[in-house]
């Protein structure tokens, strides 16, 4: 693989990271600093963790970031479930649920191949 580009969760963790972002934009003003950040942070965390794993060449490294990955995964769908839980989403979020879904299920994929 030339880089992490190449690897198709990283694609997928950065789709969930964007649509994350762009979803919460209609979170309300008093969240901006409590649930807005913490949603994007968390889901943010999943693409650079791999990315930073990849870049330390090594694939114990690599397999501790993706653990990391992970964790910031589980985090993403909690927050993501207490932010639909007080109605802050105003849409249907099935595309958002999907990508949760298969980048848990890549991450795992991922993590037991290293």
């Amino acid at each position: 693989m030339a880089n992490y580009n190449d690897l198709i969760v990283f694609r997928k963790a950065d789709e969930l990271a964007f649509q994350i972002y762009k979803a919460t934009e209609a979170f309300p003003k008093a969240e901006m600093f409590g649930l807005t950040s913490q949603i994007r942070r968390a889901a943010l965390s999943v693409p650079t963790n791999i990315v930073e794993g990849y870049a330390r060449k090594s694939k114990k490294e690599l397999a501790q970031f993706v653990n990391i990955a992970l964790g910031s995964h589980a985090e993403t769908e909690y927050l993501f479930s207490f932010s639909r839980k007080l109605g802050y989403y105003n849409s249907d979020m099935s595309q958002v649920e999907n990508l949760l879904a298969e980048v848990g299920r890549l991450l795992w994929s991922f993590s037991r191949s290293l």
